[in-house]
C-alpha cells in the first residue's frame, strides 16, 4: 500500500462512493472534492468542499487533486494540425480507420476551416466555412467554435459521411481533457445548472450556477483561441490557494471552457463601493478591505506571479464581506500591440506603458490607485482628466490628491506605491505591516465580530 503523506489543504477527489458512512466519518460521492483539515498517524479528517462538513475518510478511497502543468502542448484540440495541405492530411489519416478524423486551416480560403474524414478507406475533405461569427459546413446546423462542431459530429453524422469516431492528435500535443480528468480539475457539466448572466467581459460571459449543490461563478470562453490562451493560464490557477484568492474549483469542457470559480455575492469591489457609500461602509472597513487585497498580492508576490491588471474592478467581495482579488491567473491574452491598446492606463505604472515592464513593483503602482478607489468610495481615478492627460502628468511627477476625508497616513501609503523609480516602491509585505499599523490605531484588532456586524448591516 502506498503511505500517504498529505498535509492540513491538501485537496483531494474521491475515488468512490462513502454514501453509508459510520459515525465521525464523512459522507461523500464519486468525484467529490475534499479538503483535508487534520493530518494525524493512521487518519485523515477533511471537509466537503460543497457541503461543508467535516469528518474522517478512508485515504484509500480518494486521490490527491494535484496543479495543473502550465504546458503550452496541452490542448484543447489536440485534433487541429493547423495549415497543412489536402494530401498531408491524408498521410496523416493513414491507415485508414472509419471515423478517424482532424482539422486543418484551408489554404485556398484563408479564414476558413477543413474537417478532413476516413471513410471506407477514403478521406472525405469538408469545408467549414466562417460567416458572421459562426461556423458551419452545410448552411443549416451553426457553431460557435470548433470544439463545439467536434463535439456535435461525434455524437450526429448530421450532413457528414459518419459520425467522428477518433481523433488524429497533432505529434507533441496532450488532450487538455485527459490531463483535466488526471490531476482532477475537470468538472462534470451535468452536474452544472447556469441561472442568470451575473457579467458580460471582453473574453465571454459569467453566469451565476450550482454545481453539486454549491453556489458558483461560471466563465464561458466560447472562442477557440481565446479558450486556449485561458487554458494556460487557468493552469496557473491550479496551484494557488489563498483566503483572499477568489478559489478556482474546476474546469467543463464543453462548447468552449467553463472556468468554474466559488460565487461573491456582493459583486465587485468598485460597485460595492459606489453602491453602500459612507453611511454603510466606516474607515475601519475600508482598511479591512485594503489589508484583505494586500493579502492576496502578497501571495501573488510570494509565487513570483505578476497580476497586470490589479483594480478595484477585479476585487470581488464575498458573502461575509471578504475582498478576494480576481483573473489573477489570467493575464492579457493577445499581442504585445493588442496589450498596448487595451492596457488600463489609469492602473498602469509608468514603465510598463512605456517599455512594456511589468513586475511585482509596477503591481505595486497599481495597489496605489487601488486604494485611492477604496478611499473615495468607488470614484474614478484621476476625475475629469483624459486618458492622455494622465499619461502626460503621471510622467511629469503628478500624483493624485488624497480623498475627501482620507488620513495622510494612508495618502502617504498611496503615494509610496507611485515612486517614479520601482525599486523605491515597497514590496506587499512591507505594504501589509503599515495596514496592520493603521488597523492598530483605529481598533484593537480586526475581529470576526466586527465583520459579521458589518456583514449585516450591508445586507440591508
Amino acid at each position: 500500500m502506498v503511505k500517504m503523506n498529505w498535509t492540513a489543504g491538501t485537496q483531494c477527489v474521491a475515488k468512490g462512493n462513502n454514501k453509508k458512512a459510520k459515525s465521525g466519518e464523512l459522507v461523500y460521492h464519486k468525484g467529490d472534492i475534499l479538503t483535508i483539515v487534520d493530518a494525524k498517524k493512521g487518519y485523515y479528517k477533511a471537509r466537503h468542499n460543497t457541503t461543508g462538513e467535516e469528518g474522517f475518510i478512508n485515504s484509500t478511497n480518494v486521490r490527491e487533486r494535484k496543479a495543473l502543468r502550465v504546458d503550452p502542448n496541452l490542448s484543447l484540440m489536440p485534433w487541429f494540425h493547423g495549415k497543412i495541405s489536402g494530401s498531408e492530411a491524408v498521410c496523416k489519416l493513414q491507415p485508414a480507420e472509419n471515423g478517424l478524423f482532424l482539422v486543418r486551416e484551408s489554404i485556398r480560403h484563408p479564414g476558413d476551416y477543413v474537417l478532413c474524414v476516413s471513410v471506407s478507406g477514403e478521406v472525405i475533405h469538408y469545408r467549414v466555412i466562417y460567416q458572421d461569427n459562426k461556423l458551419t459546413i452545410d448552411n443549416k446546423q451553426y457553431f460557435y467554435n470548433l470544439i463545439d462542431m467536434i463535439e456535435y459530429y461525434s455524437r450526429s453524422k448530421g450532413s457528414i459521411a459518419t459520425v467522428l469516431m477518433k481523433p488524429k492528435e497533432k505529434q507533441g500535443t496532450k488532450s487538455a481533457e485527459l490531463e483535466l480528468s488526471k490531476t482532477g480539475w475537470l468538472l462534470d457539466i451535468a452536474k452544472l445548472t447556469l441561472r442568470e448572466n451575473i457579467g458580460e467581459g471582453e473574453f465571454g460571459a459569467v453566469y451565476e450556477g450550482e454545481y453539486m449543490g454549491q453556489r458558483v461563478a461560471v466563465k464561458i470562453i466560447k472562442c477557440d483561441v481565446t479558450a486556449q490562451a485561458f487554458l494556460q493560464e487557468t493552469a496557473v490557477m491550479t496551484k494557488l490557494q489563498h483566503k483572499n484568492l477568489v478559489q478556482l474549483l474546476g474546469v467543463i469542457l464543453d462548447k468552449g471552457l467553463h472556468i468554474v470559480t466559488e460565487l461573491m455575492t456582493k459583486g465587485n469591489l468598485v460597485n460595492f463601493l459606489r453602491t453602500r457609500g459612507r453611511s454603510v461602509v466606516n474607515f475601519l472597513q475600508l482598511l479591512r478591505f485594503a489589508l484583505d487585497v494586500c493579502e492576496g498580492m502578497e501571495y501573488l508576490e510570494s509565487k513570483k506571479l505578476v497580476h497586470r491588471d490589479l483594480a478595484a474592478r477585479n476585487v470581488l467581495v464575498s458573502e461575509d464581506s471578504v475582498a478576494k482579488v480576481s483573473d489573477f491567473g489570467l493575464t492579457k491574452v493577445g499581442s504585445k500591440e493588442t496589450d498596448k491598446v487595451k492596457l488600463p492606463i489609469k492602473w498602469t505604472a509608468p514603465e510598463a506603458l512605456k517599455k512594456e515592464k511589468f513586475s511585482t513593483k509596477s503591481d505595486v503602482w497599481s495597489y496605489g490607485v487601488l486604494l485611492w478607489e477604496i478611499f473615495s468610495y468607488g470614484r474614478q481615478p484621476y476625475p475629469k482628466m483624459s486618458l492622455n492627460e494622465v499619461k502626460e502628468k503621471v510622467e511629469g511627477g503628478y500624483r493624485m490628491e488624497a480623498p475627501e476625508e482620507c488620513p495622510p497616513s494612508i495618502h502617504s501609503l498611496m503615494r509610496l506605491c507611485w515612486q517614479q523609480e520601482p525599486r523605491r516602491r515597497p514590496g506587499f509585505s512591507k505594504l501589509r505591516e503599515k495596514l496592520e499599523q493603521e488597523m492598530s490605531k483605529v481598533s484593537p484588532g480586526p475581529t470576526a465580530e466586527c465583520r459579521e456586524v458589518f456583514s449585516s448591516a450591508s445586507r440591508c
